[in-house]
């Protein structure tokens, strides 16, 4: 058994899922000129991954060690684009209507969140609806402050794919240029 051709084809693969995952986030998030940068240095290290493991199919371990190098990369991947939190996210927050909930909207515009007002109507009565616009790094911190202010929050979000308009586009064009 080799330990050293293990090592690089564990090696080789994880760099490349690694690189695969980041590429994906960087093209689902509108980077045009760095996920091809990626995906050249991705797709090379993935030929030589794959001929070194293609080429000694009479050692089964290194397929088993190729599989692991690919969900290591998936997971490690991951990691770094929640780490580098691309992008923005669009979070509701539904409250239950009472005058301390008037409050969470200025905070929340104080703390520089964009945020839409509004009411509805729900199942127990009145609701007040927040649209908080924010960049995806400050995602947790948003949640723990609604849930500070207003255990009882329903909250859900996603991420936009077009900003235009309301005085974040400003804020969204520098940060993208």
């Amino acid at each position: 058994m080799d330990i050293k051709m293990l090592v690089t084809i564990f090696v080789v693969n994880f760099s490349y899922i690694t690189l695969n995952t980041i590429r994906f986030m960087l093209t689902m998030k509108g980077y045009r000129l760095i996920a091809p940068l990626v995906s050249m240095a991705e797709i090379t290290i993935y030929v030589l991954g794959l001929s070194m493991v293609l080429n000694r199919l009479d050692n089964p371990i290194n397929l088993v060690v190729y599989a692991l190098g690919y969900a290591v990369g998936i997971s490690v991947g991951i990691k770094i684009e929640d780490y580098l939190a691309l992008g923005y996210i669009m979070v509701t927050a539904i409250l239950p209507s009472s005058t301390e909930q008037l409050n969470l909207a200025e905070i929340l515009r104080d703390r520089g969140y964009g945020v839409t007002q509004s009411f509805g109507a729900g199942r127990e009565g009145e609701r007040m609806i927040l649209e908080i616009l924010s960049p995806r790094k400050n995602e947790r911190s948003l949640y723990k402050l609604i849930n500070e202010k207003e255990p009882r929050a329903f909250i859900i979000s996603y991420e936009p794919k077009f900003i235009s308009g309301g005085f974040w586009t400003k804020k969204v064009r520098k940060r993208n240029n």
